[in-house]
């Protein structure tokens, strides 16, 4: 395998605020360019991994900064402000991460943290289409001497075109789920850039297909376990989601402020420097505002509760930061979508030419809030607070 060379260091939460931020300005600088001609951000992704970003959540004790989940979220929301897909990129990365840090051995958590550090992207390979249920697995895991040989096809891998490892889910021979990290090299495993989705353009999030594809056994983590105890790794992946969700609704929002403040000044004196006095656009910019800071304060409420699950996990724990991801998570679907609507209505028929690019939150929005159904994190949450039950232990919540 081959690491991205002169990975720099990150040190501190601080430390990776101030390296998103100012990664971010550079990714926003052609974000509509890219996702208008479905321009795949391999040159992005490069800095991106050099910039040390990758490795931020690796814990301390193996190199990394162990950075908390606030800072963490905040981090994915920088990078989905300026570019909605390069901001979902590295979602299952850190998902697979937690995954190896709640299941893996001392060892294989030694060697993978290393790579990570060196410049390695971790991919995905776990859905697939035609199962009975979204949460049906029938790529086969099966015992070849020393190893394993998985066959299989899975789709919306999302990164995985842009990985040097592909974290696949399999089933043994004894129908339990595994998590193989698999080489990207690896002999029998092709990726398949089919995505065609209308937003979120440039994730990658097409097709791996597996024809007797090798693994080595120390390559291979439980993954069904962590869903059968309380453990973070469902809430950790809902986090990120919630602050792709909510980078987007950012972007959308900031690009409304700008459009109104520079091309809607209708019955304006000249002398008169506001952007605008008709109340309903006023109006609307209340309420999106609100809105958006009721998100992003949720979502640092909903980092700061998964820290403490991680710290100390138990069953009230994990269910107290799994409702307060679900949260984060249906707010930032609601506000995703509505600011990317209120950009439309503000700016009429010029949001949608193609120079504009202003088109692409909406859509960026529509597409990745589908990700998982928001209407089962309102269920959970009543629940949880009705009822006193708490959420399933599963990847969605």
């Amino acid at each position: 395998m081959t690491f991205s060379h002169h990975v720099a260091v990150i040190t501190s939460d601080e430390h990776a605020l101030i390296v998103a931020s100012d990664l971010a300005e550079d990714f926003k600088r052609d974000s509509a360019l890219r996702d208008r001609e479905r321009r795949l951000p391999h040159p992005e992704l490069e800095v991106f991994s050099r910039s040390g970003l990758w490795g931020i959540s690796v814990p301390r004790e193996y190199g990394g900064a162990g950075v908390s989940n606030v800072t963490l979220a905040k981090v994915i929301a920088l990078i989905a402000q300026a570019d909605g897909s390069l901001g979902q990129i590295p979602q299952n990365h850190f998902y697979a991460l937690e995954v190896l840090r709640v299941n893996g051995s001392a060892e294989q958590k030694k060697r993978l943290y290393a790579e990570v550090l060196a410049g390695q992207r971790f991919g995905n390979a776990l859905a697939e289409l035609g199962t009975k249920t979204a949460h049906d697995r029938v790529t086969r895991l099966t015992r070849d001497g020393e190893g394993y040989r998985i066959d299989g096809r899975k789709f919306y891998a999302t990164g995985a075109i842009y990985a040097q490892r592909i974290p696949t889910s399999v089933v043994d021979e004894h129908g339990v789920q595994q998590l193989a990290f698999v080489p990207r090299n690896s002999k029998g495993l092709t990726v398949i850039d089919d995505w065609s989705g209308f937003g979120q353009r440039t994730t990658g999030s097409g097709s791996v297909v597996f024809e007797d594809v090798f693994v080595a056994a120390e390559d291979v983590i439980p993954f069904q376990s962590a869903f059968e105890r309380p453990t973070t790794v469902g809430p950790l992946a809902q986090i990120l989601h919630a602050a792709i969700d909510t980078g987007i609704a950012r972007a959308a929002y900031e690009d409304a402020l700008h459009f109104v403040r520079t091309r809607t000044r209708p019955w304006i004196d000249s002398g008169n420097d506001k952007a605008t006095e008709d109340p309903l656009t006023i109006k609307s910019f209340g309420h999106l505002s609100i809105r958006l800071h009721a998100t992003e304060a949720l979502l640092e409420r909903a980092g700061e509760l998964l820290d403490k699950a991680q710290a100390q996990t138990d069953a009230e724990t994990v269910a107290a930061a799994s409702i307060a991801v679900a949260e984060a998570r249906a707010i930032s679907t609601e506000i995703s979508l509505a600011a990317g609507s209120t950009l439309f209505e503000l700016a009429g028929s010029q949001a949608t030419l193609a120079e504009h690019g202003l088109d692409r939150h909406w859509r960026n929005a529509r597409v990745h809030t589908l990700h998982d159904p928001v209407r089962w994190k309102y269920h959970a949450v009543g629940n949880y607070y009705l009822n006193d039950e708490n959420p399933p232990l599963r990847g969605t919540i």
